[in-house]
């Protein structure tokens, strides 16, 4: 399996523990698939380059993960229905870039 980065944007109007929720639904949902998560960075709220959905800001977090391959477009899909996401962005990282 490869690793990979996923950035997620969740709306500024959740609460701490809505995200934190949305963060254990995606954690099932990797699981799910055969998947793990290496590491999770809460980054914060931050201000968007441009608006999207009418807001100008958002949550980020950044998590490595692992997912087999053949799932990867699955799991977009998935992430893709969730109302609570603005934007995700699914990069594939080498070795050396995950945290141990």
């Amino acid at each position: 399996m490869k690793n990979y980065e996923l950035l997620t944007i969740f709306k500024p109007n959740l609460d701490a523990d809505e995200v934190d929720k949305n963060l254990s639904k995606i954690e099932e949902a990797i699981i799910s698939y055969s998947g793990k998560i290496l590491g999770v960075d809460k980054i914060g709220r931050k201000k968007l380059a441009y608006d999207i959905q009418k807001f100008r800001d958002g949550f980020f977090v950044s998590q490595v993960l692992t997912v087999p391959a053949e799932k990867i477009v699955d799991f977009k899909r998935q992430l893709k229905l969730n109302d609570s996401i603005l934007r995700i962005m699914f990069l594939e990282v080498g070795k050396s870039c995950v945290a141990k």
